[in-house]
């Protein structure tokens, strides 16, 4: 991951978020010898690219969802809410009241957005387990499902569900005609609807559902009946919102105002530092970067922030990164038997889909690179 580095005294790097990209940033400081405090919400990594599975599948595989982060990062990681940032004090302060002075800092808030495809709470990695299968309770209890938004969510979350319980009536409805990311290719975008409808979901395209706020999620309600904005009624015991993702900004928005773009990102330089703030680095999806938010691009930034307070240390040039351009890679996992996607801007074949993501959704992946074994 990176050669030790001399380290100067007082170098300390917070890194604000345990996700994908946060957990790169850690393991790589870690392995570099440098003094560092890991921030996050929860208690344990979540895949949560496994998180609409884990909605539909029992505890077993809700379990492998959660890493805990004090077996691999022991006493350098602290669970708490940011609630600001003092770029003027290098001072990160959390919800509790604690604060830890930083000599750089590395922002990896990532997106919020609603559960099951997120789960955003101050908890411990159990309770969010158990949430996970008082869900998949409710799915049990359901009929007929309505899954609200055809992104890259929505249609995971439709073909999981159909997948798992294919005698239930599953429907997803989508404000526009063409399904998930418009950087996908189209002959994508299709296959993604083709396998949809060979699975038997329902779809409900051009329209969205009237008074989605006011609509009670995650809790099944039976024969009751929504409407949408062009008049067509949904019967459905069970409505679960795939919409709504928006960078969390939170920690940063009031103290970094001049640095925070629209959609809620940080303005970042070539080497990933926030306007203004050479010390400060932002990660993931709160980098205001022209490319999808994947994690793997995440993991990316990462290795660009430390290597570059690396070479900071050490009076050496910094590296830049090269956001990826048109040539994009995104697997998208129809459920554990099916899926679609393409490698680089290349079509790729369903059943190589399947092998690369949807049957195992790259648990392995993670715990491997959090140094633990799955249980």
């Amino acid at each position: 991951m990176g050669a030790q580095v001399s380290v100067p005294e007082g170098v300390h790097v917070v890194v604000v978020g345990g996700g994908f990209g946060g957990i790169a940033a850690a393991q790589q400081l870690k392995s570099r010898g440098i003094k560092f405090t890991l921030v996050d919400l929860q208690d344990a990594f979540h895949h949560n690219v496994a998180a609409l599975r884990a909605a539909v599948q029992d505890g077993s595989h809700v379990a492998k969802t959660f890493i805990p982060y004090a077996e691999t990062f022991g006493g350098s990681f602290v669970q708490g809410r940011v609630v600001s940032v003092d770029p003027e004090r290098q001072r990160v302060v959390l919800e509790d009241g604690q604060d830890f002075q930083y000599s750089h800092l590395i922002l990896c808030t990532g997106t919020d957005g609603p559960f099951p495809g997120k789960y955003t709470a101050v908890s411990s990695y159990q309770t969010a387990i158990q949430e996970y299968q008082d869900l998949l309770h409710e799915i049990q209890a359901s009929g007929s499902v309505l899954v609200v938004g055809g992104g890259a969510t929505g249609l995971e979350m439709a073909a999981e569900v159909k997948t798992e319980f294919p005698d239930k009536r599953v429907v997803l409805v989508h404000s526009r005609i063409p399904l998930t990311d418009p950087q996908l290719l189209s002959s994508v975008r299709q296959q993604a609807k083709d396998v949809l409808l060979e699975k038997g979901v329902e779809l409900v395209l051009g329209q969205r559902l009237c008074d989605l706020s006011s609509v009670e999620m995650n809790v099944c309600r039976r024969n009751r009946v929504l409407t949408t904005d062009r008049g067509t009624e949904i019967q459905a015991d069970l409505v679960l919102c795939c919409t709504g993702l928006k960078i969390n900004s939170a920690a940063y928005a009031s103290s970094l105002p001049d640095c925070v773009a629209e959609g809620g990102g940080l303005r970042v330089n070539a080497h990933l530092q926030v306007a203004s703030y050479p010390n400060v680095y932002a990660v993931g999806d709160c980098a205001d970067t022209q490319e999808p938010k994947l994690a793997y691009h995440a993991s990316l930034h990462a290795a660009v922030a430390v290597t570059n307070i690396g070479n900071s240390l050490a009076g050496k040039e910094l590296c830049s990164y090269s956001p990826a351009s048109g040539n994009v890679t995104m697997l998208l996992a129809m459920g554990c038997d099916d899926g679609v996607g393409q490698f680089k801007g290349f079509h790729l074949p369903r059943c190589a889909v399947v092998l690369a993501k949807s049957k195992n959704l790259m648990l392995w992946k993670s715990w491997r690179e959090m140094d633990q074994s799955s249980p």
